[in-house]
């Protein structure tokens, strides 16, 4: 496993191998071909965060699909605003298609909370949530995840697309914050 690194002014102690992250990327592109053969899907990636695990998740899924992608903010630093801001807008029509939302990490809930009615208002076939990474102990808006990497404890996460003020997302392994680096 990696060593503590620093990023701005913290200090992150390794948390997730990558081969680990892998590892179940790759057990839920297989649930998710059992559950979409046939129906070619749409997967919803939402950037920038889930773009690394987008991309590996996409890599296991071998049924016909599509992938588009839309920006969703509501943190800065390490903290949520609390507020959702639609910075890149979805342009592809999903009315009767079978939708798949690729979340990096739920935490509070809030940003999907604002987000899925405007999908559903659209009228797809069907609507899930793909996260590689979900905080329980911090989720006040619940929200239904049908694809799951893993559930961690409510601390600051960093890497595998992960950022804290944008450093930090290239990382091939997850960190977490820490008070002491050594």
């Amino acid at each position: 496993m990696a060593e503590p690194i620093k990023v701005h002014d913290k200090y992150f102690v390794p948390y997730m191998t990558e081969a680990i992250v892998l590892a179940r990327i790759a057990e839920l592109g297989k649930q998710i071909d059992t559950d979409y053969a046939g129906k070619k899907p749409l997967f919803i990636a939402i950037l920038n965060g889930s773009f690394m695990f987008a991309s590996d998740l996409f890599k296991q899924i071998h049924v016909d699909a599509e992938i588009c992608f839309i920006k969703l903010a509501s943190y800065k630093g390490t903290k949520s605003t609390g507020q959702v801001i639609t910075a890149i807008g979805l342009d592809t029509d999903i009315v009767d298609r079978h939708v798949v939302v690729i979340e990096d990490i739920i935490d509070t809930g809030k940003t999907l909370s604002e987000f899925l009615p405007q999908l559903h208002n659209q009228q797809p076939a069907s609507l899930k949530i793909a996260s590689l990474l979900h905080k329980p102990e911090a989720t006040t808006y619940p929200i239904q995840i049908d694809y799951l990497g893993f559930s961690v404890p409510n601390k600051f996460l960093l890497g595998y697309g992960l950022d804290y003020d944008g450093l930090g997302r290239n990382l091939k392994e997850i960190y977490q914050l820490t008070e002491n680096p050594s």
